[in-house]
């Protein structure tokens, strides 16, 4: 009978927690609930997004997050899928 690590069996049980990711709207959601719904965005990486949209207005695209500083071209494409970013009215 072959034991499982504790390693192996965190990732099983994290494993459902990460297929249950949604889209996140990056121009109105908070640091917290990016850093929660978006793959390779911890909560500093978060709180940066939300301050480049407070200083520079809101994303028009999931590319645009590439101008964050610290958010590749990879973790755009890994969070694409989840990535909405909504018009905001004036």
């Amino acid at each position: 009978m072959k034991i499982l690590s504790t390693t192996a069996i965190a990732i099983m049980l994290m494993a459902p927690i990460a297929a249950l990711a949604g889209q996140v709207d990056v121009n109105t959601a908070d640091a917290e609930t990016i850093s929660a719904e978006l793959k390779g965005i911890g909560l500093s990486k978060a709180q940066a997004i939300v301050e480049y949209r407070q200083k520079h207005g809101p994303f028009r695209s999931a590319d645009d997050l590439s101008l964050v500083k610290g958010i590749g071209e990879r973790t755009v494409e890994l969070n694409r899928s989840d990535i909405k970013t909504s018009r905001q009215k004036k």
